[in-house]
Order: structure tokens, then sequence, then C-alpha cells
């Protein structure tokens, strides 16, 4: 993998790791009910859980790469057919629909809670699955290397990570979080554009390789 696809994939998962939705809702109920100790550690743990989704996504895409025929070719097209499709879709939600409001009930929430509640609620969402299979059939190679691997995986865990302890600690000041409410559309908008183009980039040099 050279800088500029991995550029392209840092630069896809800051914009998800931004984009409004349950998991800042969490992150944001844990900060303003237990402090920043407890949103960091929530924080903590939405990135372990992007983290293990992610190490396994990777070894299993590796792994059927090597073993099934054509597989990396139709992974590559059907892996950017879906991310037009969501960039679409989040494009249609923020034009057509009001910025979002953030749960942020006042109920105690203990370092441990936030810690297991940050790995579920990334661990156990389905589009998060079908978001890095499809992110990585753009940028895993079928030959490649341990090294290459962790790259990619370190990546998405660590950026999700960084943003959502940043988010944490910077929750008691407002004004992320209302900068966040009052951008919500722009940021979905921007990142739908964003993963169209990208996308639509990988296709068709997909498209070029089949042909």
């Amino acid at each position: 993998m050279d800088f500029t696809q991995w550029s392209q994939l840092a630069l896809i998962c800051i914009m998800g790791a931004m984009s409004p939705g349950p998991s800042l809702a969490v992150i944001l109920r844990n900060s303003v009910s237990g402090g920043r100790q407890q949103g960091v550690l929530t924080g903590i743990g939405h990135g372990l859980g992007i983290t293990f989704y992610a190490l396994i996504a990777v070894a299993g895409l590796v792994t059927i790469f090597k073993t099934i025929p054509h597989f990396f070719l139709v992974a590559q097209i059907v892996g950017s057919i879906f991310l037009i499709w969501l960039g679409s879709k989040m494009i249609i939600t923020a034009l057509t629909h009001e910025n979002g409001n953030f749960e942020t009930s006042h109920s105690k929430v203990t370092g441990r809670q936030g810690f297991i509640e940050g790995f579920l609620i990334a661990f156990l969402n389905p589009k998060i699955a079908a978001w890095l299979l499809a992110l990585f059939s753009q940028f895993v190679q079928p030959d490649a290397a341990l090294t290459e691997q962790m790259l990619i995986v370190s990546t998405v865990g660590g950026i999700d990570t960084i943003w959502y302890c940043l988010v944490a600690l910077l929750t008691s000041s407002g004004a992320l979080v209302e900068g966040l409410r009052s951008n919500a559309k722009r940021i979905d908008f921007g990142m739908g554009l964003l993963l169209i183009l990208l996308a639509a980039g990988m296709l068709w040099r997909a498209f070029n390789l089949f042909s």
C-alpha cells in the first residue's frame, strides 16, 4: 500500500468517524453522565471493537482472495457499488432530513460500563461489518503482507479511537457537540460525496483490469 492509498483510507475513516450516529450518541451520553474518564473509556472500547472487526475482516478477505479465483475482482466491484449506494443514501438523507439530536441522558455510567458499551456499540452493529468489508475490498490486496494488514487495521482502529476520545475530552465545553449537531447534514453530505467519488474511481479501475 502506497501513501496515496493509505491517505484515501485514512480520509474515509476520518469522515466515517465524524459522521453522527449511534456511536456518537453513546460517547456523548457517557461523557456527560460520567465525566471525561468514562467518556474516554467508552471511546477506547469503541475503538477496540472497530479494531477487532477490522482484524477479522482483513484476515478473512486475504484468505478468501488466496483461495477463490477472481474473488478479489468481484469483491472490488461489489464493494465499490455498495459504497456508491451508501454514499447516495447519505446525500439523500442530508438533503431531506433535519439535523438529528443526540441523546445525552444523565444516567450514572461507570468506567467499566462505559468501556463495555463502547465496545458493544461497535462490535454488534451489522452496518459496521458491511462497511468494513466494502471498504477493505478496495484496499486489501491478495498478496498483502502481515505488516500491510496491520497497517490497515491500526489505521482504522486508531483513527476511530482518537476521534471518540477527542469527543469525550471536548464534550464539557459544549462547542464540539453543538458544532456536530449544527453541521450534521454537511458532514453526511460531504462523506457521501467523498464515498461516491472514491468508489467510482475504484470501480473504473476494477473494470479496466477485468477488460
